[in-house]
């Protein structure tokens, strides 16, 4: 090895650039043998994204020190090791070099080294091993052995990894204030790459955590201006994903997911969690604009990268109109979580879906789970506004379902205004359009329009396609998806002739009372009545489903009742406003149909509408019938209900 190209190499990596200290290590006749140029060649090329020969380089060094008879440099390549094998998900591997480092250091006196391994058993036991109070122990005694040894590295790690255990651990307040301090010093001084970026991580993560938005994005800027000073690769990937989680917030989404998708390509082989975090920020972004294929896909990387990507997918399942599956996914994901900052991640999800199937218990439940955890993690005597908001919303929701309108109408208030203040367009959009929800039903129509349309430019303006639709649809231009119901008597001719005109007016007054009774019980919309049947549409099938099991049972327990027969089905179908409003199309057309179908007694669904519900209730095999009126037939299915 030439000594002035050594020189520069080594001049490179001394000042930490480490792409022209890559490319003039790489540009040597030979692979350096010394274990410090090894040592320094294998950093070079985990910046620059080669971590297979950073790896090689690395393990090389190890070799290279041990032979000199320098347990130190061993250990402390050793601990690098054990680091890149974690984040790549081989934990055996892991802990091999683990138990490598220290077994070398164990008969060398007090060292720089020593007070690394500290810290990096406390990352291990805080982020691997949930053990916060092992964590707590060991990042003080970092510290502490990084004051006595002068090592500012671990004395920073420790005070930051010990900030980011009391926030886990409800200490939020007294959590924060060491992050901000650690992350403050490391912005200050000569600091290891790895070392500094990895304080930035550990803060902006509590914060985001923490629902501190705001501060999150505040020390994002200032990781993403310290990354682009770098110019590597790697390791920058985390600053990245940060990026694009504050860049969602914001609504600003094809850069966010410009910044995800970066992500996934920079550090594919270097941090599986981060890779899997990144690619649950594609399946979000995705899943909000209505490109349910391409959330699918993201949702599912996440989950081969071992990680569960709730709350997503269920609210995808949600979004599709599979209340089961959305409602079984998110309930075994929090009988599967324990930890509190994590539970309150899934915990609005689960609200939202118990309400869409109706389980107003345990929406409540989830809501009493969410203050309390929100409670715990003040920042001070306060919660965070983000959490607050959170909170509202999910009032408003219940109060909604509960038909408080006035409960609902102050709550959403709220929410929306915090979402406003913490700076979420999409979120806000959301809360203004339960919000109008809450005016309508008090009936108050100008301000409900008024906060529609608020709503419609902001979903408009994010591309959230089918938050818009839903929006056109309470507007009264565009109906999204609806489940369209059809009931009629059977015999109705026959049954006048047989009573005679006041009986027969008598019967279908109180038939007319139990159906139309029992379709806004189960939250449906009444079109119009058809001469002695109604035309009603729901939110989902379930809804639908529901009521028109409610409708035959009770009208067989009536003394004496007509024979109604009942045909739904689900789809898109475009709506008039106004005073006569009322709904065209294909699926409308299908409905219809289908109650045609259906015997005395019967209930009679498009078998596609029921799609995951199949489970909770008693339904015939499917048969195929032809409609008139529409090409392709169509399976339907009959539904049990005495």
């Amino acid at each position: 090895m030439t000594t002035a190209a050594s020189e520069r190499a080594r001049s490179a990596a001394g000042r930490q650039s480490w792409r022209a200290a890559y490319e003039a290590y790489s540009a040597l006749d030979e692979e350096p043998r010394e274990a410090h140029d090894l040592e320094s060649y294998a950093s070079a090329a985990w910046w620059s994204g080669q971590a297979d020969q950073a790896i090689s380089l690395r393990e090389k060094a190890v070799a290279a020190f041990t032979a000199l008879g320098d347990p130190l440099g061993a250990s402390r390549v050793a601990l690098l090791l054990c680091w890149d094998h974690q984040a790549r998900g081989a934990f055996s591997v892991s802990s091999g070099w683990l138990a490598t480092a220290e077994r070398l250091l164990a008969d060398a006196p007090e060292s720089v080294e020593h007070a690394r391994l500290l810290s990096t058993q406390g990352l291990i036991a805080l982020f691997a091993e949930g053990d916060l109070e092992k964590a707590i122990d060991l990042f003080e005694r970092a510290r502490e052995l990084g004051l006595r040894v002068g090592d500012r590295e671990s004395q920073l790690v420790g005070l930051a990894g010990r900030g980011r255990a009391l926030i886990k651990s409800g200490r939020a307040e007294e959590g924060l204030a060491l992050l901000d301090e650690a992350s403050a010093s490391a912005m200050g001084g000569e600091l290891d790459s790895q070392v500094r970026g990895n304080i930035y991580c550990m803060t902006i993560s509590a914060c985001s955590d923490l629902g501190d938005y705001r501060r999150a994005a505040e020390w994002t800027e200032t990781a993403n201006r310290w990354c682009s000073e770098l110019d590597v690769t790697g390791f920058p990937g985390k600053c990245r994903l940060h990026r694009a989680e504050v860049l969602r917030l914001r609504g600003e989404w094809p850069a966010a997911e410009a910044q995800a998708v970066a992500v996934c390509q920079e550090i594919e082989d270097f941090d599986r969690g981060v890779v899997s975090d990144a690619q649950y920020e594609v399946g979000e972004i995705r899943r909000r604009r209505g490109d349910y294929v391409g959330a699918e896909q993201a949702y599912g990387a996440v989950n081969e990268l071992g990680r569960d990507p709730q709350p997503g997918l269920s609210l995808l399942r949600l979004a599709q109109g599979k209340l089961d599956a959305a409602s079984a996914g998110v309930n075994r994901s929090l009988a599967d979580t324990h930890e509190p900052l994590a539970r309150l991640r899934r915990l609005p999800a689960q609200l939202e879906i118990a309400i869409a199937t109706g389980d107003l218990r345990t929406a409540r439940a989830a809501l009493t789970e969410i203050e309390q955890i929100v409670d715990q993690f003040k920042i001070g005597a306060r919660r965070a506004l983000a959490f607050d908001a959170t909170i509202h919303v999910a009032h408003g929701r219940i109060e909604i379902a509960e038909k408080d309108w006035a409960s609902a109408i102050s709550s959403l208030q709220r929410g929306r205004d915090e979402w406003k203040e913490v700076g979420a367009p999409y979120e806000v959009a959301q809360a203004r359009t339960l919000l109008a929800l809450a005016y309508r039903r008090s009936g108050d129509e100008h301000t409900a329009t008024t906060e529609l349309e608020g709503a419609l430019a902001v979903f408009e303006r994010l591309g959230a396609g089918p938050d818009a639709a839903r929006v056109k649809e309470l507007m009264g231009t565009l109906e999204l998806r609806r489940t369209f119901l059809f009931t009629d008597i059977v015999g109705s001719t026959k049954l006048l002739e047989t009573l005679g005109d006041e009986k027969w007016k008598r019967l279908l007054t109180r038939h007319d009372e139990i159906v139309r009774g029992r379709i806004l019980e189960g939250a449906g919309e009444i079109v119009r009545q058809l001469g002695d049947g109604f035309f009603a549409t729901f939110d989902n099938p379930k809804a639908a489903l529901d009521a028109a099991i409610a409708i035959q049972r009770a009208l067989a327990d009536e003394v004496f009742a007509p024979d109604v027969r009942i045909g739904a089905h689900a789809g898109d179908a475009f709506t008039t406003s106004g005073e006569a409003r009322d709904y065209v199309g294909q699926s409308v057309h299908i409905a219809a149909r289908i109650g045609a179908l259906a015997g005395a007694g019967e209930i009679l669904f498009g078998a596609e509408s029921l799609d995951g519900l199949g489970s909770s209730y008693r339904l015939s095999q499917p048969r195929t019938e032809s409609l008139k009126g529409v090409e392709q037939p169509v399976d339907v299915v009959s539904v049990a209900w005495r």
